[in-house]
Formats: C-alpha cells, structure tokens, sequence
C-alpha cells in the first residue's frame, strides 16, 4: 500500500516492525508537544524509509495551532530543536518555499514576510536601534518555477555563492497522509529538501550536497493526497485496499485534500515558524521585542 508523505514518522509508523534497521526513534514529551527524534544513520534505513541519511525531529501538536498556549509552546521548542541544528554563528539565508496565490502552498512565503532580516543592519546601527547583538539574517520568497521561469535551487545556489551564508533554512508546506496531522504537526531536519515531491511535482534538490552549506528544512503539512486519505479511511475501518501503483507511476493520483479553513491554519502555521525561527535566530531579543519589530 503506497502512501503519500513528507514526514519521516509517519514513514517509520507505516513499517511492519517498530525498530527498523538503520533507524533509531526516540520520542519524549514536553508542555504537552511530542517530540519525535528520527535519525537515518545507513543505507538500510535509508531504503526502508525512502528518506536520505539525516535527523527529523518532528513535533506533535495537541491541536492545530489554535490556542494561544499551543502557538507558544510551539515556538519555544521550535527555536531549542533548532538552535542544535544550525551553527553557532554566522550569516543564515532563510528561503519561504511555495506560491504564495495557492492558500495551502503559501506558507513560505507567508512565514519569510514575518523574520526580522538583519544582515542589511551593521553593528553600530544595531547599537543605535537598540538591538545590541543581531546575528545576520537574509530571507527571500522566490516564488515558483511557474512565476519566474527559474528553478528554486538555480535562484538559491546564485544567493549561497553571492551572500556566503553558514547555513540555508528552507521553509515549505508539506503533505501528510493524515487529515489529523494537518496544521498540527511540525518537522525539521537537517537533509535538506526537495520542493513539491509530497504533491507529485519534484524540483532540484536544496541540500548541503548541492549548496555546499548545512541545509535544514522546516515545514507544516497542510494538504493529504485523496488517494492515500482514502486507503488510510479504509484501513482504519479494517478494509483490505486493493495494491496502488507506486506514487511516482500513479497519473490518477493528482488530487490534494486541504482542511476548509486552510487559510486561518496557514496564517497561524506562518506566524508560529516565524516567531520560533525569529526567537534561535535573535536569542537576546525577547518575544515582546521581536513581536513589535515584524508586526
């Protein structure tokens, strides 16, 4: 049975044995967020996942984003699993995946609209303002091969070469193969991305390998392919499903189903990545502080 999904968990929940060779889970729970940490450390786990050799460290949320106290908690776990990813100093180009005219796939861009991009300020201006120690920060929406007529990874790799960042942090909606992680779930992982391979339009590779610097990818799913809602309904209700055609020969298989609020989960995933990226980016600066400058 093939499913669609971007998230190593669910992955790993769809094999037939709890410990898969090559891959180690570890999970806790923290203000009430499961924290899943997943690390594919060979190549047996790379096969048995589909996911290239790296750490996913997903989030579970209690609900999606709707409470004040989930958005919080949200965003201090957020900016902690990433602060253990990225370097420790120098300049990070943040890149908002997506097209922001779509609801579901705009959360990138949405996401980019709300940091605090800093390289542009120099030490004494930052004194001037206030700001103290501001780490250089450089973030873009660079739309869709459909809008520019160039591909993400020629546009990122022209900005890795000119700015020199440490680091590349992609932000991009993903595709889960539950409607109830929708909104309700984060992932990062150090791997890098590929865009749209979890709605069946795979683009070049945004990854250390192709960049030459720590790429880390960060997204919220929003959109479960209909097809694999459907055989997960009818597995769920003990239905044997008939066997799919492997997803990438699947022409049929062209249908995203979103929640009908997508737009409100949208704007509130947007500002919950946002703040938790603004606040490891700017640890001297308060919640309060960030709130004020991108609001």
């Amino acid at each position: 049975m093939n499913k669609r999904t971007d998230l190593a968990l669910e992955n790993v929940e769809m094999q037939p044995k709890k410990q898969t060779d090559g891959v180690r889970s570890l999970h806790q729970t923290q203000n009430g967020v499961r924290i899943s940490a997943i690390t594919i450390f060979n190549e047996d786990g790379v096969r048995a996942l589909g996911k290239p050799q790296g750490n996913y460290v997903t989030l579970e949320l209690p609900d999606r984003l709707e409470r004040p106290d989930t958005r919080s908690a949200a965003q201090e776990i957020l900016s902690q699993q990433l602060q253990r990813m990225l370097p420790e100093r120098g300049t990070v180009l943040v890149v908002g995946l997506g097209n922001e005219n779509i609801t579901p796939d705009a959360l990138g861009p949405k996401c980019v609209q709300l940091l605090f991009a800093t390289r542009h300020i120099s030490g004494e201006l930052a004194k001037q303002a206030g700001f103290g120690r501001l780490r250089a920060v450089a973030a873009i929406a660079p739309g869709v091969l459909g809008q520019t007529g160039i591909e993400t990874a020629e546009i990122i790799e022209s900005l890795v070469q000119r700015v020199k960042p440490q680091a590349v942090l992609v932000i991009d909606a993903l595709a889960s193969c539950r409607l109830t992680r929708l909104g309700a779930t984060i992932q990062l992982t150090d791997t890098g991305i590929s865009p749209g391979s979890g709605v069946g339009n795979r683009r070049m590779e945004l990854s250390a390998r192709t960049l030459g610097v720590p790429v880390i990818a960060i997204g919220i799913p929003t959109v479960v392919d209909a097809t694999t809602l459907a055989l997960d309904v009818l597995q769920a209700n003990g239905v044997d499903a008939p066997p799919s055609p492997p997803l990438e020969q699947s022409n049929e298989r062209l249908m995203m189903v979103t929640p009908k609020e997508v737009d409100l989960l949208v704007d509130r995933a947007a500002e919950t990545l946002a703040m938790g990226i603004n606040r490891a980016l700017q640890p001297e600066l308060s919640e309060q502080e960030l709130l004020a400058i991108v609001k």
